[in-house]
């Protein structure tokens, strides 16, 4: 049975208890590549709990919280989501961050398949998913986009374009991040599990020469560079951020990141700097408070 958009987007929402504490954050940021080098306190503001300032967290956190892994492919499991799979793709992902996420908490994500856009030959399928404080007031709201091929042409809504051009002028900032052989194994302990990141085998299948980086671990190594060079390196200051997922990045490679001051943030874009510049990230904006 194909997908079936009318009964996903009815389907009342799913409401899951999750908990993270200071280790969860301090090891998410770490596999980010935060703590280099480990003796600069703007780093350590990101892996050790005892800094003066105290621990603070990216708001890119808020995707993995609760060992979520943040993809959030659970939405298949509703009814009228009778979905191979191997057809689906992270497409791009929205954050908007309502309050400064603690660096322990009890809090209960709640997840809805907000819309399901027709594409022609894919569908795109909105997964929307508030974490709640324990006050029940929201912290955090991510929307992931998750392109889903060859189950488009049922005549639904193609949905908004929202695409974000890069400025036709000098990036206002240019800066090259290196990773690490082993990032893609770090960041996996954050909670997704996709064997693409990890197994050779499953990566060949997929068309790679070997495991990618998760799209989310490259976003959220972006919004940490914005945030140390244009933000004073305060996490707080991230109101929102968004991006496209426009090709794969492997482990060990050098991000470059481009960033352009705007009047609605920052918009920025990051590509494989080994490759050509290969694009990885378009369609990317941070605004800030």
């Amino acid at each position: 049975m194909p997908l079936d958009a009318d009964r996903m987007t009815s389907a009342p929402p799913v409401r899951t208890p999750v908990r993270w504490d200071e280790r969860d954050v301090r090891l998410y940021h770490l596999a980010l590549g935060a703590g280099v080098p480990e003796t600069d306190p703007r780093e350590l503001r990101y892996v050790y709990e005892g800094h003066p300032s105290g621990l603070q967290v990216l708001p890119t956190f808020g995707v993995v919280a609760g060992g979520t892994g943040g993809v959030g492919f659970q939405v298949f499991d509703l009814p009228g989501a009778d979905i191979d799979l191997a057809n689906v793709l992270h497409g791009g992902q929205e954050i908007t961050v309502h309050r400064p996420l603690p660096a322990a908490a009890r809090a209960t994500a709640e997840t809805r398949v907000a819309a399901v856009y027709d594409k022609g030959g894919a569908a795109v399928v909105v997964q929307e998913s508030t974490l709640l404080g324990e006050d029940g007031a929201p912290l955090l709201t991510q929307r992931n986009h998750i392109f889903v091929r060859g189950e488009g042409g049922f005549g639904g809504d193609r949905g908004p374009s929202e695409r974000l051009p890069a400025p036709d002028r000098a990036p206002d900032l240019v800066t090259e991040i290196p990773t690490l052989r082993q990032q893609a194994l770090l960041y996996r302990l954050t909670g997704d599990w996709n064997p693409l990141h990890a197994d050779p085998a499953t990566a060949r299948r997929a068309g790679y020469d070997r495991p990618v980086l998760h799209g989310l671990c490259s976003f959220g190594i972006a919004v940490k560079a914005v945030t140390d060079h244009l933000l004073d390196g305060d996490a707080s200051r991230v109101a929102d951020c968004r991006t496209r997922f426009a090709g794969a990045f492997l482990p060990g490679e050098t991000l470059r990141l481009r960033v352009w001051k705007t009047a609605d943030g920052h918009r920025l874009t990051a590509t494989a700097a080994d490759r050509s510049d290969a694009p990885v990230l378009t369609d990317a904006r941070i605004t800030a408070r």
